[in-house]
C-alpha cells in the first residue's frame, strides 16, 4: 500500500503578523488553533510566500502589518502573490501591559499575528501607486516650503546677530529679488562672515528654486484632464485655491470611502476627544482630539479663516460662536462647516454656491 505523503491545506486559514524592519523582518505564523512559527527572514515578501507555499501548500493566508515607513510596496508585493494582507494603524493594535514592558521584535510579530485571527484589527486605506506619486509631488512642495522658510530664518538671525537693519522699503516678510540683491551686497568685515553669509543665501536660492519647480509640477497636474474639472469646483468653495484643493484631493483620494461627515471628520482630527467611565451622562469631553491627519487639520483650519472672511454665511456663524467660546474654538467649528462644502462638492460634483448659514 502507497502512502499519500502530499499535504493539502485547503480551506485552512493561516494568520501572520510581520514586524518589518529594513534589514529583516520577523515573521510569526497562527494557525486557527495554535501558534506555528516565530521566526525572522530577509526582507523579501518572495521568501515568505514561497515558505508559506511550501509549508502550508493550498492553504488561505492572510497577514498584516503596521504602517510606517516602508509604505505600501509590502503590500503590493504580498496581494501579488496570493497573501490576503492588511495594513494597520499601530495605535490600534491590542497590546497587553506585559508586551509595553518586554517590547521586542518576536512580541510585535505574535501580537499582530494574534489580533488579525481574532480579527482586532482595522485595515487603513491603501492608494494605487500612480497616487502614492502623485502624493508625493505635494509632500516634496512642502518639505521645501519648510526648507525656505527655515533658510529664510537663518538670515535673518544672522543679520540680527550681527546689527545688520533691514531697510523699511522691503517692508516685513517680503523675500523678493531686490530685496536679496540687498543681502548678496551687505560688506561684512572679514571673509568668513561674508561666505557664512552667502551659504545662507546659496541654500535659500536653491530651496526657491526648487519650490517654483514643484509649483509649476503640481499646476500642471491640477490642470490635467483627470483632475481639472474637480479642481475648478473646489476652489468656488470661499478659502480654497488650486493648492489646496489638490493637497485635499491627493490625500482623501477617494470621498466616497467615508461613510458620512463624521467619518471624513475624524480622517481630519475635527471631533471631540472624549475621556468618561460609568454612567452615559457624565461625559468628559477633553477638547479636538489628538488624533488627527496632522497636516490636513492644519491646512483647513488655514483655509477656514479665509473662509471665515470671504464667506457672508461662514462669517455671520463665527461672529454668532465668538460669543460663547474663544476664536480658536470657533474656527474649528467654522473649518468642519467648511469640510462639509468640501465634502458636498467632491460627492455631487457641484460648485459651492455662497448661501445662508447651514
Amino acid at each position: 500500500m502507497k502512502q499519500n505523503s502530499e499535504l493539502n491545506f485547503a480551506n485552512q486559514d493561516f494568520y501572520i503578523g510581520l514586524d518589518v524592519h529594513k534589514k529583516n523582518w520577523t515573521v510569526s505564523i497562527f494557525t486557527e488553533d495554535f501558534e506555528h512559527k516565530t521566526f525572522s527572514q530577509n526582507p523579501e515578501p518572495k521568501t515568505l510566500a514561497n515558505y508559506l507555499n511550501r509549508t502550508f501548500p493550498g492553504g488561505r493566508y492572510h497577514s498584516v502589518y503596521e504602517a510606517g515607513y516602508c509604505g505600501f510596496w509590502i503590500h503590493e508585493a504580498l496581494c501579488g502573490y496570493g497573501i490576503n494582507n492588511m495594513v494597520t494603524n499601530p495605535a490600534d493594535v491590542p497590546t497587553k501591559d506585559k508586551e509595553r514592558k518586554q517590547k521586542n521584535n518576536r512580541v510585535d510579530s505574535r501580537k499582530l499575528a494574534r489580533s488579525l485571527r481574532s480579527g482586532e484589527l482595522q485595515a487603513i486605506y491603501v492608494p494605487g501607486r500612480i497616487h502614492l506619486e502623485r502624493r508625493a509631488l505635494l509632500r516634496a512642495r512642502r518639505t521645501a516650503a519648510k526648507e525656505q522658510t527655515r533658510y529664510q530664518n537663518r538670515v535673518k538671525g544672522f543679520l540680527s546677530f550681527f546689527g545688520i537693519q533691514i531697510p523699511s522699503q522691503f517692508g516685513e516678510g517680503r523675500w523678493s529679488g531686490s530685496f536679496i540683491e540687498w543681502i548678496e551686497n551687505i560688506p561684512m568685515q572679514d571673509p568668513n562672515g561674508q561666505a557664512a553669509l552667502l551659504f545662507y543665501l546659496y541654500e535659500l536660492k536653491h530651496y526657491r528654486r526648487r519650490l517654483a519647480e514643484l509649483n509649476r509640477a503640481i499646476r500642471q497636474l491640477a490642470g490635467s484632464e483627470q483632475f481639472k474639472e474637480i479642481v475648478k469646483l473646489l476652489t468656488t468653495i470661499p478659502g480654497i485655491g488650486l493648492l489646496t484643493a489638490m493637497i485635499f484631493l491627493l490625500e482623501i483620494v477617494d470621498i466616497t470611502r467615508f461613510q458620512n461627515l463624521d467619518k471624513l471628520a475624524s480622517f481630519f482630527g475635527l471631533i471631540p476627544g472624549e475621556n468618561s467611565s460609568g454612567d452615559d451622562d457624565d461625559i468628559n469631553h477633553t477638547g479636538i482630539t489628538p488624533r488627527k491627519h496632522s497636516y490636513l487639520r492644519a491646512m483647513l483650519i488655514e483655509a477656514a479663516w479665509i473662509a471665515a472672511r470671504k464667506d457672508p454665511a461662514l462669517t455671520m456663524c463665527y461672529k454668532q460662536l465668538t460669543k460663547r467660546m474663544s476664536g480658536k474654538k470657533a474656527i474649528i467649528r467654522i473649518a468642519r462647516k467648511l469640510l462639509s462644502r468640501i465634502s458636498y462638492v467632491l460627492k455631487n460634483q457641484k460648485p459651492y454656491v455662497t448661501a445662508v448659514v447651514q
